[in-house]
């Protein structure tokens, strides 16, 4: 997939006009059967199939919150067959309505900002819901690094309190290991299979605390696909399974050297030590020549949130690195404006570039993860930073040696000891 991106310099762009809000059209029948259609040669190769739990408890007419599980572009074409006969909403960031605005809001597409405060995402779900829609959500907002769940705001269950409608749920097993991120867009063979499950009522939204929804909400999206591949006895035999495995495995547990990984093939291989770790068939790690320090991706990726976590509470955690830079500031196009210089510590972000024209500071605790991605529209490693009017994509210039998974890492790390921190110095925030 591609994104519509025009050169343009820093003082064009900021003086562009952003993109004002929009109600959410109706979704007509005819784009539903269409999405359908379009998903089915594909389901068909993974041998897709879906149960049901409690669904007789929703009124075919009756909106309803679902949330999916988020693990590759699959989980469209998924929710597509699913929801063919209701009406649906699909929440989605709002670079993917770039330079197809009309065709996106047609098929009932509702844009948002990632990791950014968002009240007219409140608003245009309150609309869907007003003219008998459902809303679709991807709450984890980004695709699973290393097949585990990644963190769900509390907001989420706020929301809930907000809205009153039932919620739903849509759990995947096996789209994950049909096209992880870090992959490439390589494709694999696996099955997929879906569970849709009536999750909370009304009533059950209204007699619980935000807490509870919250503590419930987060049950339901615990999951670690390399795990479950072992005990569902699933083989995945490709000779490229293991194809940029570094963006997620990037700091090596026996020299701990970062950056000096790279997978390849069926290995991902230190190219400081020489260790060597083979991601079999099964979905385990495996290590020939030496002890290995863990048997799971999820493990290793673990292991390395707890560095992270380590170094800010020293003191030694920055990242720096020159990017090249695009703004996202209407929804015609992305703007890419040139060069510049990221800086990641406990602090926050600092980006500067236009020849000193951009400087953009965004604190540590203004999300609680981040936008980062793999192959970003096939143009790179990405981080975003941003606001509600402006959003910077910045690509490492050195895309083999920076590591954009350890800067979303460090981000929620660094929201939550600053949370922390709060809570400790004023009572009120317990």
């Amino acid at each position: 997939m591609k994104i519509k991106v025009t050169d343009k310099s820093y003082d064009e762009v900021k003086n562009i006009e952003g993109y004002r809000y929009k109600t959410p059209r109706k979704q007509r029948a005819f784009w539903r059967m269409l999405i359908k259609t379009l998903s089915a040669a594909e389901l068909r190769a993974v041998n897709f199939k879906y149960t049901n739990e409690g669904m007789d408890q929703l009124k075919n007419d009756e909106p309803c919150l679902i949330l999916m599980n988020h693990s590759s572009f699959t989980d469209l074409q998924i929710a597509g067959t699913i929801l063919a006969d209701r009406e649906y909403h699909i929440v989605c960031t709002n670079d993917g309505f770039v330079g197809k605005e009309g065709l996106m809001r047609a098929i009932g597409c509702i844009p948002t900002r990632k990791f950014i405060t968002d009240t007219s995402l409140i608003k245009s779900m309150k609309a869907v819901f007003d003219m008998g829609g459902s809303v679709l959500m991807f709450p984890e907002a980004s695709y699973s690094f290393d097949g585990t769940q990644t963190p769900l705001p509390l907001s989420l269950a706020k929301c809930l309190k907000m809205m009153k409608v039932p919620v739903v749920m849509i759990r995947t097993w096996g789209a994950y290991l049909r096209d992880p991120l870090y992959n490439n867009l390589q494709k694999r063979k696996a099955d997929v299979s879906a569970r849709v499950r009536y999750v909370l009522s009304p009533e059950d939204i209204e007699s619980k605390s935000t807490q509870e929804l919250y503590d419930i909400l987060s049950a339901e999206f615990e999951y670690d696909h390399f795990r479950e591949q072992v005990e569902r006895g699933v083989k995945i035999t490709e000779p490229f399974r293991a194809d940029g495995l570094h963006r997620a495995l990037y700091k090596c547990p026996h020299c701990l050297s970062e950056g000096s990984l790279f997978g390849k093939g069926t290995n991902v291989t230190c190219n400081n030590c020489g260790v060597s770790y083979e991601l079999t068939e099964e979905g385990k790690l495996r290590v020939n020549d030496t002890e290995g320090k863990f048997e799971y991706v999820s493990d290793w990726y673990r292991w390395e949130r707890e560095k992270v976590r380590q170094e800010i509470i020293d003191g030694t955690y920055r990242m720096e690195e020159d990017v090249d830079i695009m703004i996202l500031r209407d929804l015609k196009s992305i703007y890419r404006i040139g060069s510049g210089r990221l800086i990641h510590t406990s602090d926050g972000f600092e980006l500067t570039g236009a020849d000193g024209e951009l400087h953009y500071v965004q604190s540590g605790r203004a999300s609680y993860s981040l936008y980062a991605d793999y192959y970003w529209y096939e143009l790179g490693d990405m981080i975003c930073i941003g606001d509600n009017t402006t959003q910077y994509y910045c690509f490492p210039k050195n895309q083999g040696k920076a590591i954009v998974a350890k800067a979303r890492l460090a981000t929620e790390e660094i929201y939550k000891l600053t949370l922390d921190n709060t809570k400790r110095s004023d009572p009120k925030e317990k």
